[in-house]
């Protein structure tokens, strides 16, 4: 491979699509692990499904404190490329490897000594209790494997390529798919036999990622590495704040969840399959923040400040308008989309006028999104955090609470809620964006 720097200097519109394309596919395969395992698990029982749905959010730590050192790595690998400083890149390239590990080692300490008294808190017990244990125990020894391999995935992603990724990701997936039902029914591990197929996915497509990386521009070796504070200072600075991001939005769902089981568990469920169509329909603005960060991390050490101006101002009117179509689609034709998952009449009747009102978020969104990658890929790990912060805990947060237990208002409330945070912390990004972008308005 070679610095794709110049190839996104030349077309940096088409770049972007390029980019976008395979980080979506990988995103669907990522989200189709869960929902592998819970239809093979789900044939165990309700018991087996409990455990797994305990074992979620601790998975979802596990996802954001990965996510939060690959970004703080890929944001400053993209603008050193952007320098053409390759063993620089290459350098911090493997302190995010370090940091991984290391932070999988700790992970995996605290697991061992914490895990029962946390799902205690979050309710399991018994049967549950038991199987939830063994699901995660096993899921623990997996980050050794999961950790390095997000982290390779994201040197891949930061040096422009997205495709080699997005095809080890798949190949993982069909080796879980095949590995579940061994594992699950063949030799009768049962719901460990899920957590032991997906460990081997892991193990997989670190293995792939190894071979693949000698061929990649960017050469991981400890030849290449010199420790460096100032390197891991600036990987914290952005990894972060999008760890505590990602954080967050876990709160804010267990807040949303909490305001809508104060109606009843029909409505928890309608707004929970209103999020699922919400999850799918905005990853392609997802993917494109994803490859917008990349981009504007290589204009921004290249200085080439006109074209990541372009790109990121391109990106968001790109996203704005993906999302509007989206929304737009659902907001005529609920029903369709809700059949999808469920043919409850009941819940027909609370999720259509719900999902109504929560599609007028999504374009609202897709600002918010793009606009923290932009910050990212310029070394800027606080805007997004601040954004996020004023979104769910000074905004959504208490207004859906005064809206439904002081006010007495009904659930469709809380969507309210819901866009009325998203106006605001989209009106922020958008004046925060205006001025970061003005960086060498004069050179």
């Amino acid at each position: 491979m070679k610095n794709k720097v110049e190839e996104f200097i030349r077309q940096p519109r088409k770049s972007l699509f390029k980019l976008a394309a395979p980080i979506v596919i990988a995103m669907l395969v990522q989200t189709m692990y869960h929902f592998i395992d819970t239809a093979f698990v789900g044939r165990l029982g309700a018991e087996a499904i409990a455990a797994l749905t305990f074992s979620y959010p601790l998975f979802f730590i596990l996802l954001a404190i990965n996510v939060g050192i690959a970004t703080g790595m890929s944001s400053r690998i993209s603008r050193y490329l952007g320098e053409k400083n390759r063993a620089a890149a290459e350098n911090i390239a493997i302190h995010g490897l370090f940091i991984s590990l290391g932070a999988a080692v700790v992970l995996f300490i605290l697991g061992l000594l914490l895990l029962e008294p946390i799902f205690g808190i979050l309710g399991a017990e018994g049967t549950v209790l038991k199987l939830a244990m063994d699901y995660m125990s096993i899921i623990l020894v997996g980050i050794f494997f999961m950790f390095p391999s997000f982290i390779l995935n994201s040197v891949f992603s930061a040096q422009g390529d997205t495709k080699t990724p997005m095809m080890i990701m798949v190949t993982a997936l069909l080796f879980n798919i095949i590995l579940d039902p061994i594992f699950i029914y063949w030799l009768g591990f049962g719901v460990r036999g899920a957590a032991i197929a997906t460990v081997c996915a892991f193990l997989l497509s670190l293995t792939i990622f190894i071979h693949f990386v000698r061929r990649s521009y960017l050469r991981i070796s400890l030849r290449h590495f010199k420790y460096s504070f100032h390197l891991v200072k600036d990987i914290f600075k952005v990894g972060l704040p999008a760890s505590f991001t990602m954080l967050l939005i876990s709160v804010y769902l267990i807040f949303i969840n909490r305001f809508m089981a104060h109606f009843g568990t029909k409505y928890v469920a309608a707004s929970g399959l209103a999020l699922r169509l919400e999850s799918v329909s905005t990853m392609p603005v997802v993917a494109f923040s994803l490859a917008t960060m990349t981009m504007v991390g290589m204009f921004f050490g290249a200085k080439r400040y006109d074209l990541m101006r372009m790109i990121a101002w391109y990106a968001l009117k790109v996203g704005v308008l993906f999302s509007s179509v989206m929304g737009l689609l659902l907001f005529v034709f609920p029903s369709i989309f809700f059949r999808i998952f469920t043919s409850d009449p009941e819940l027909l009747t609370i999720g259509v006028p719900y999902l109504r009102i929560d599609v007028l978020t999504y374009p609202l969104m897709a600002v918010v999104l793009i606009t923290t990658r932009t910050m990212q890929g310029m070394g800027k790990g606080i805007p997004g955090l601040v954004m996020n912060f004023v979104r769910v805990l000074v905004v959504a947060v208490p207004l859906a609470y005064v809206f439904v237990f002081v006010l007495g208002l009904g659930y469709l409330s809380v969507a309210a809620a819901m866009v009325t945070s998203a106006v605001v912390s989209s009106a922020v990004a958008l004046i925060w964006l205006r001025s970061k972008l003005k960086i060498g308005d004069g050179d």
